[in-house]
């Protein structure tokens, strides 16, 4: 079996530090997209989501740990990108894709100012978890 998360990428393109992970998950793009596009299904394995206005140039605030990313969704075509760029934590971007021969294949990019990892591949985890048990 494939390892549903891929060890992440890092480069550093001028100021800014750029991390790419691969994710298959195992539901179809109908069933994942609310996981990563909807203010309940980001609490489900990220963070509360409130206000969450799921159209382009929408407000979105992440009420992280360690307090909270007012931002706006920068990109946004339903069920394919879903794009968040948040204060102080950059630009977060979800592209997903149907798997092959089933499933869902989530391309992920977080360009940031901050060279610290955010400790996503721990949040993968959670998602994949989350996924998994949701009925969607």
């Amino acid at each position: 079996m494939t390892n549903p998360i891929e060890e992440g990428t890092a480069e550093h393109r001028g100021d800014m530090y750029v991390r790419h992970f691969l994710l298959r998950l195992p539901r179809p793009v109908e069933e994942v997209w609310p996981a990563l596009a909807t203010s309940a299904g980001l609490r489900g394995w990220l963070a509360d989501a409130d206000p969450f206005e799921p159209r382009l140039g929408g407000a979105v605030e992440l009420r992280l740990p360690d307090g909270p990313a007012p931002g706006r969704i920068t990109a946004w075509d339903v069920e394919r990108v879903a794009e968040y760029t948040v204060e102080g934590r950059g630009r977060i971007r979800f592209h997903l894709e149907p798997g092959h021969p089933t499933g869902t294949t989530v391309r992920f990019t977080h360009e940031s100012e901050q060279d610290r990892d955010p400790g996503w591949r721990d949040r993968f985890e959670h998602l994949l978890a989350y996924v998994e048990s949701s009925v969607l």
